[in-house]
């Protein structure tokens, strides 16, 4: 509505300087009067990380204490009102009020432990029969996306290593656990699709991370380890429908395209980190290394059958894809550079 009321939302004003050190600029009187203010009133400023100004007739609510009311319907599916938590949580609400009729409350209770399992910051403060309240007492400033997105990678990596390291070894205690730290991962990526929120509520991480890299394409390099990890998960669970030891060159081809789907990782995520277009180039580059060795694997895994095959041509295609996501890496590293110079 207060658009409509400008001809022109980018209009230039000239600043005005009023004594030794202060200087002034006049308000588009449109803006005024839809903000029922007038002369004396104070006006509140917010100091965004990209350097542009927000102008507000009153003070806004901090991101830190948004709260959301989420009302429970009767008979609601634990998945749907699980969905609407990590929702609320990622669009950046601090504190969650959960109501709902009394016969609600054990499945209420379940679908919150498991939430608060989940995600980093949220835990139940108070309860009573028909209410819940959540709240994140995780500190933005602290846990940076770029802390979030180097932990990612080095949890991503290290699954990925043990995975095969369980398909060679038959070890499934090593396997079971990969599985476990994919939600290490997804916490994390989760707290990253916050802080992406957080960041375009002018919120605290609207810093060094919004202006030297910028949180956007942070959250797009979560999302892509985040499916690392889910490979690597789906290498460990792979290998126990693996029966007899598989043959040295086999396993000594899949280790190669291992390795160099993770050499393809650290290139394109060390570039991301030092800003290095160059070097994110290279990691590029190397997808057609990559790929021979995923053609030459799928030859050897085609002379297999039954449940080996599958399992076999699912630990190749995962291979091939973690190589994949690290090429995407790399490609929005040369983005990131050459969208800051």
């Amino acid at each position: 509505m207060w658009m409509e009321r400008f001809e022109d939302p980018m209009e230039a004003r000239k600043l005005q300087k009023t004594g030794g050190s202060t200087y002034t600029l006049s308000l588009p009187k449109a803006w005024v009067l839809d903000a029922h203010l007038k002369a004396g009133d104070a006006v509140f400023i917010d100091a965004l990380g990209d350097g542009a100004l927000v102008l507000r007739p009153s003070p806004a609510t901090p991101p830190s204490r948004r709260a959301k009311v989420i009302e429970v319907t009767p008979g609601e599916p634990r998945d749907h009102l699980l969905r609407k938590l990590i929702g609320a949580y990622v669009s950046g609400y601090a504190v969650l009020d959960l109501r709902f009729k009394p016969d609600a409350g054990p499945m209420v209770r379940r679908v919150a432990r498991d939430f608060t399992r989940m995600v980093i910051g949220p835990e139940i403060l108070e309860e009573t029969r028909s209410s819940l309240i959540l709240q994140d007492l995780s500190n933005p400033a602290e846990m940076s996306a770029e802390k979030s997105l180097r932990r990612m990678y080095m949890t991503a990596r290290a699954m990925h290593e043990d995975a095969l390291e369980a398909l060679r070894t038959r070890d499934e205690a090593l396997a079971k656990d990969v599985a476990q730290r994919d939600e290490d991962v997804d916490r994390l990526y989760w707290m990253v699709a916050k802080q992406y929120s957080l960041a375009h509520l002018g919120g605290p991480t609207t810093g060094a991370d919004w202006r030297r890299t910028g949180i956007h394409n942070y959250r797009l390099v979560a999302k892509l380890l985040e499916r690392v990890a889910d490979h690597a998960e789906r290498i460990a669970s792979a290998a126990s429908a693996i029966g007899p030891p598989l043959e040295p060159r086999l396993l000594k081809d899949l280790q190669a395209g291992s390795g160099t789907a993770l050499a393809i990782l650290d290139q394109a995520f060390g570039a991301l980190m030092a800003r290095d277009a160059d070097g994110a180039n290279r990691a590029v580059d190397r997808a057609h290394e990559l790929q021979k060795l995923v053609d030459s694997l799928a030859h050897r895994v085609a002379t297999h059958k039954g449940e080996e095959l599958l399992a076999l041509g699912s630990v190749v295609d995962s291979i091939q894809r973690t190589g994949g996501y690290a090429t995407d890496i790399a490609e929005i590293a040369i983005n990131h550079v050459l969208a800051q110079e």
